[in-house]
């Protein structure tokens, strides 16, 4: 048996929470143990415990601002020390052969895989371009401290190799996956009913946290300029802000209320289950202002048939097909930004052509069996 210590820092569901709950729990449980640990309670915890995964609440020594501060440098040594003793309580008996740290914002594994003797993975999901200082230092903790390094995207790697070359033989890609059978692409229009909408109206769906990276504020501009005189079409907006982060959601609201558009755009809070909210959407936009170091909603609205407008950066380019499954844009180039919109919105069978399209791309290019595989495959090679 391969005992495998998961280290994440957030009890979410959004990108990288979900990556990891789909590859705990689709691990072959014969050949694997996984154990999960995170830093507090919420829903993926509930996802974990119901497909019978251990999971450990203990702080992760989660890189922000405040650590750099004395009283916080102070503490640390005791904050490491409690965590490890704790880890090592729930996991007594168990040989512990493999530590994985999911996500760059988390240290304990560094110190956890040495205390236990075991190989440390890094799961990077971010791309990282500023501070410098942050950008800078990353690569060379992952250097150091890690057995090997697993990138989301080319562009995640990328991003690591021009800071650090030497980095270059422990990096390794293996794209996010999905499992189809999640997904229903037969449109229910009594669900459009549900949410509000009528049936004949075109929903532009944009799912994500609501930061200053995801892009609400650009399509809310481009929409305000070119789209708000169209009555059937509609914006949706599915996400919360980060806690301590709400100023994000208020900007929204303001920038709603600002361009009367309070009749055209709906907020709903995070959303478990996204499978309704995929199947009331017309169009998916994922318009970042930053590299997105995957993409993984472009891809979930892939499944599910829906053509997917995203900016032309980071790990987006590997996903989405320009003209094929969709449009890609720059980011600065608003006008770009509403063609694509236009050219979707007026012509349906282009929406269907390039759903069917990236439901295509996504089954050969981004299933669960094949993301699966190359961990494990990666795991017993360790």
């Amino acid at each position: 048996m391969i005992n495998i210590l998961y280290i994440h820092q957030s009890a979410d569901l959004y990108g990288s929470d979900k990556t990891l709950l789909f590859l705990v729990t689709n691990l072959d449980k014969n050949i694997f143990n996984p154990i999960v640990v995170l830093p507090k309670k919420g829903p993926l915890v509930e996802a974990l415990l119901d497909k019978n995964i251990k999971v450990i609440i203990t702080p992760v020594l989660k890189l922000h601002r405040k650590m750099f501060t004395l009283k916080y440098l102070t503490s640390l040594p005791f904050e490491i020390k409690k965590s490890i003793k704790h880890i090592l309580k729930e996991t007594q008996g168990i040989k512990i052969n493999i530590v994985q740290s999911n996500t760059l914002a988390v240290l304990l594994g560094v110190f956890l895989s040495r205390k236990l003797k075991a190989k440390h993975i890094w799961h990077v999901h971010e791309i990282i371009v500023h501070p410098k200082f942050i950008s800078n230092l990353y690569p060379k903790i992952l250097n150091q401290y890690s057995d090997i390094v697993i990138c989301n995207s080319k562009a995640t790697r990328d991003n690591l190799l021009i800071r650090n070359h030497k980095l270059a033989n422990k990096l390794k890609v293996i794209y996010n996956g999905l499992d189809s059978s999640e997904f229903n692409s037969i449109q229910n229009l009594k669900l459009k009913e549900k949410f509000q909408y009528n049936t004949n109206d075109l929903v532009i769906t944009l799912v994500g946290r609501i930061n200053r990276l995801k892009g609400h504020l650009l399509l809310l501009k481009v929409f305000d300029k070119y789209f708000k005189d169209k009555e059937n079409l509609k914006i949706l907006f599915v996400g919360s802000p980060v806690l301590g982060q709400e100023n994000y959601l208020e900007e929204v609201n303001n920038k709603i209320i600002e361009s009367k558009l309070e009749s055209k755009v709906k907020i709903l809070p995070f959303h478990k289950d996204l499978s309704e909210i995929w199947n009331i959407t017309d169009i998916a936009v994922v318009p970042s202002t930053e590299a997105e170091s995957f993409g993984l909603v472009a891809l979930e609205a892939m499944f599910s048939k829906k053509p997917v407008i995203g900016t032309n950066l980071g790990g987006l380019k590997e996903i989405i097909i320009d003209n094929e499954t969709g449009f890609l844009f720059d980011n600065k180039d608003e006008i770009a930004f509403k063609n694509a919109i236009e050219k979707l919105i007026s012509d349906p069978l282009l929406r269907n052509k390039f759903g069917e399209n990236g439901y295509e791309r996504a089954i050969s290019n981004f299933s669960i069996d094949k993301y699966i595989g190359q961990f494990a495959d990666l795991y017993k090679r360790l």
